[in-house]
């Protein structure tokens, strides 16, 4: 069993959100699918992403809009990020060599 200091594992930590935030900021323009913790879905264009993972879409539809019709008038909206539970992306826009390479990567420096 190997044992980690306190500060190996907030290192990792710390990457790893990076590693998210740049990726994300990267998909800005594209559109893709939040889903919230209340369970609703919402698509729309990635505008911006900030580094506590906070997103805005524009353009935004809900998935469901006879569940949730009073967001049928709503154009744009502001996502705290703790609020997120999935970000579905659309597929050809992600580089699944260069996200393992840079896990592979954390994954030796963090056993130094």
């Amino acid at each position: 069993m190997q044992i980690f200091e306190t500060s190996q594992i907030i290192f990792a930590f710390c990457f790893v959100f990076q590693l998210f935030y740049s990726f994300f900021k990267s998909l800005v323009g594209k559109d893709v699918v939040v889903e919230l913790k209340n369970d609703v879905s919402i698509c729309g264009t990635l505008h911006s992403v900030d580094q506590y993972l906070n997103i805005k879409l524009t353009d935004i539809s809900v998935t469901d809009p006879d569940k949730y019709p009073h967001m049928l008038s709503v154009k744009n909206c502001f996502i705290r990020g703790s609020v997120v539970r999935y970000v579905q992306l659309p597929g050809d826009e992600v580089d699944t060599q260069l996200l393992q390479d840079a896990t592979r990567k954390e994954a030796v420096n963090a056993t130094r």
